[in-house]
């Protein structure tokens, strides 16, 4: 039986082998090249280490090591991104049969200047989304309760770190990042949207922000709310055209409450409004909207009488 399998296993890596080369194959060294699901998770959680430094580990930290904690796993985070975004724009680079793969280096060095210069006011934006998770939530007992359990909250601070990224134009890190988010929360926010400071995702599960939706500032959305698009532009040869506006935008001070659904590039939802639970938008409203769906009559039978 052994040796039945071992020979059924080494059949079916011959199978499989024959792919390795394929355009969707395996990540090898020599291949792709490209970093691992988990090493990009373990430079993002060292990032968000650095800006809530013992909040997501197994320990707090020692005050007076604060900063030597801080600086170090900086250090290791940075040394270990910029290699992996230099190989995602490599892979990028030879995708499109560009010939001048000498340029990732540098695009990777502009990345990673744009991320540290941005961590300062990054954390100020966090505060501010935090603050709003506290005095949004009734049940919130202080702000490290935030920090420390709410998935909104970790859900934008992962969003927050690859949207820098996805503004360079990094390839690929920046989708693994949200995603990690996802799997962990079950809220999906694509690392294109752009996404002003004061936001507040209350419970989480099943929301949806899609690429190129545009939030302002102090906006609140429960669970199950999707920011999505209406239609997919096709070209010529019925290919989904992609880059063009497909997601709504919410001006500031809205609130969108569970289950609701609104959709389209040329949605605008102006500011001051509050959107109903499970309302369909498809259309633009202006500022200080109240937008609900008719009551239903609810049809209650008396049941019969027992015998």
């Amino acid at each position: 039986m052994a040796e039945q399998t071992g020979k059924t296993i080494s059949e079916v890596i011959d199978g499989l082998s024959k792919c390795w080369q394929c355009p969707i194959g395996a990540n090898t060294e020599k291949g792709l090249n490209l970093a691992g699901q988990q090493a990009v998770h373990k430079v993002l959680n060292d990032l968000i280490a650095v800006l809530f430094p013992g909040c997501h580990g197994h320990e707090p930290v020692l005050e007076k090591d604060l900063k030597k904690f801080m600086t170090k796993k900086l250090k290791t985070a940075i040394k270990k991104l910029r290699g992996q975004i230099d190989r995602a724009f490599q892979y990028e680079c030879r995708k499109e049969h560009c010939k001048e793969c000498d340029k990732c280096g540098n695009k990777a060095d502009d990345a990673l200047e744009y991320l540290l210069a941005s961590f300062p006011e990054i954390q100020k934006i966090l505060q501010h989304d935090i603050v709003a998770a506290y005095e949004g939530d009734p049940a919130a007992k202080s702000t490290m309760e935030v920090v420390l359990s709410y998935p909104g909250i970790y859900a934008i601070i992962v969003h927050r770190i690859a949207h820098l990224l996805y503004e360079k134009g990094v390839p690929l890190i920046p989708r693994i990042m949200s995603e990690y988010a996802h799997s962990a929360t079950g809220i999906d926010i694509h690392p294109g949207a752009q996404i002003g400071p004061g936001f507040f995702i209350d419970h989480g599960t099943g929301v949806v922000i899609g690429e190129t939706s545009v939030i302002g500032q102090n906006v609140k959305l429960y669970q199950g709310v999707t920011l999505g698009a209406l239609s997919f532009e096709k070209d010529e040869n019925g290919r989904l055209v992609k880059g063009i506006k497909r997601h709504p935008e919410v001006e500031d001070n809205v609130v969108i409450y569970a289950g609701a659904t609104i959709l389209g590039g040329q949605t605008i939802i102006g500011k001051n409004s509050e959107i109903g639970g499970n309302v369909w938008l498809i259309h633009s409203i202006p500022p200080g909207s109240k937008v609900y769906n008719q009551q239903p009559k609810p049809l209650v039978k008396q049941s019969a009488p027992s015998s």
